[in-house]
Parts: C-alpha cells; structure tokens; sequence
C-alpha cells in the first residue's frame, strides 16, 4: 500500500498541494513556498554526459546553472503570475522554483559546459576530460 501512494505522490508537499486543491484552499497550504521537482534524464556516451530536464514555462534569463566541488546546480525562479484588480476563479499554476543537485562524476570536465533552452527542456553538454576517453593506440 505505501509503494502505492508513493508512486502517486512523490513528496507529502504534493499531497497536501492536491487536498488543498480538492478543497479549495480551505487546507492553507501556501503553495508559492514549495519547490517544484521536474523530471531530469541523465545519458552518458564516449565523449561526454547529456543532461535533459523539463523546466516547463521558464524563460532562459529565470534559469541558473551552476558546478561547484562536482555538483551540478540547476535553479529556476518565476514570479508569481497573480494579477492585481481580478478575481482568480481558478489558480494552479504556484510552483515558483525549480531546484535539482547531482553529484557529477570525476571524469567530467566542469570547466566546459554547453546549455541551451528549447521548448521547455533544458539540455546540458558536459565533455569528459581527454585524459579519460577512449583512444586507439597505433603498434608501431
């Protein structure tokens, strides 16, 4: 049963977002400080790491990268979208930050990191070091 649940909600916070919801936010969960948790695919081939993730709705100057002793940063940040002089009849949209920490490998060469934003994905391009890639040696 827990497994269950756990597939549902991945952290209690979106639990208590969706009762909240269900109940018209008569449960007082303030959802503006949660911190949202996008999906981040991680692939690795000969030549480098390929880091993919969701940040749906972020504008490239709301998103900050960041390496620091081989962990990788990524952050965004959006202010609120609550207008002032309506009535709201409906509001989902609160998650305001994004953050996601992942401890790179030591093979990994931090100093040279490639990041574009398309269509809501941000895709990273880390190479790895020359020193630990694979090369043919000629026999002489």
């Amino acid at each position: 049963m827990i497994n269950n649940i756990q597939k549902v909600w991945d952290s209690p916070f979106d639990l208590l977002r969706d009762m909240d919801r269900a109940f018209n936010g008569r449960v007082g969960v303030d959802n503006d400080d949660l911190t949202a948790k996008y999906p981040v695919d991680i692939h690795e081939d000969e030549d480098g790491l390929t880091v993919s993730a969701e940040l749906p709705g972020f504008a490239k100057e709301q998103v900050d990268i960041s390496v620091d002793n081989g962990v990788l940063t990524l952050a965004a940040q959006r202010t609120s979208t609550k207008q002032e002089n309506t009535t709201t009849h409906l509001h989902e949209r609160r998650f305001t930050r994004v953050r996601r920490q992942f401890t790179l490998p030591t093979t990994v060469d931090t100093t040279d990191v490639d990041a574009t934003l398309a269509d809501g994905v941000l895709t990273l391009r880390l190479k790895k070091k020359d020193e630990v890639k694979p090369r043919k040696i000629e026999v002489k």
